[in-house]
């Protein structure tokens, strides 16, 4: 049923975009996983995808990187030089044999390709606060850069492992991937506590109700639209907030106000930003 209270959800329903409201997702990946079948796992593929619902850019950490980092860095750095305003990356944090002189030489070497760093703990059942992280965790901090985090509650990257992060680093941007799916009393506590941490709703829409209350208790300027591309639909996604119990004002700041916002610190966006020339 489509959202009568919307203009923005009428116009989805009728053109299948929205004209002058670009999305920006920040929780994507790329390539092959795991002999899975991904029609949209190539960089050409997300792009289509992209360009059918207005996606701006999206930033991403492909499958590979995650698992044979000597190998997906360079494919994912490849992808952003073929199309750098389409693709950001997130440099993986592989905590089974973690590198950071090197993984911080390559940050450093590539400024217009990452926007900071990716964590996904339970792979390599290492937490958030293992020391094996500090050197990553400092360098986002002194350079603000983004980090975008897989929050599921588990020993590894659940609240409590967040929490321990956030009270130290207050400069980072920590995104929560997935808002500690199910566990969203504590997504809200935390990101009443702290000021830099921002949910992001990758599998939150799978459940009706959690962005509802997310817009109530903390309001919508701290929520990033993702949606794990090529894993899920981009247009669901989209469908999903345009359905929630909000404004359409909230939806700008979900879809691309609170996201232009973050990565206008890199002097790259401007250049990407510049045309749609909307207010933040």
């Amino acid at each position: 049923m489509i959202n009568s209270k919307s203009e923005l959800a009428q116009e989805f329903w009728e053109k299948g975009k929205l004209a002058d409201c670009p999305i920006i997702d920040f929780h994507a990946h790329m390539g092959d996983d795991r002999g899975i079948f991904l029609p949209k796992r190539t960089p050409e593929a997300m792009v289509s995808t992209m360009n059918a619902c207005n996606t701006l850019l999206t930033c991403f950490c492909g499958h590979e990187t995650l698992f044979i980092p000597s190998i997906g860095e360079e494919m994912d750095i490849a992808a952003v030089k073929k199309y750098p305003n389409k693709f950001k990356a997130y440099h993986a944090v592989v905590s089974r044999y973690p590198d950071p002189e090197k993984d911080l030489k390559r940050m450093k070497e590539n400024p217009d390709i990452f926007v900071g760093f990716k964590f996904l703990c339970d792979y390599y059942s290492t937490p958030f606060s293992d020391s094996k992280h500090n050197r990553y965790w400092e360098y986002a901090d002194d350079n603000k850069l983004l980090v975008l985090c897989h929050t599921w509650e588990s020993s590894y990257n659940g609240y409590q492992e967040a929490d321990k992060i956030l009270n130290k680093y207050h400069n980072l941007i920590f995104i929560a991937g997935h808002s500690f799916h199910g566990n969203w009393d504590k997504a809200v506590e935390l990101a009443k506590k702290y000021p830099n941490l921002y949910l992001e709703l990758t599998a939150v829409l799978d459940d009706r109700g959690p962005l509802d209350m997310f817009i109530k208790e903390i309001g919508s300027e701290r929520i990033l639209f993702g949606t794990d591309l090529p894993w899920f639909s981009t247009h669901h996604g989209i469908g999903a907030v345009l359905s929630a119990e909000m404004t359409d004002e909230d939806r700008r700041n979900i879809f691309y106000r609170n996201g232009a916002r973050l990565l206008h610190r890199f002097p790259w966006f401007e250049s990407i930003w510049e045309p749609f020339r909307l207010s933040l």
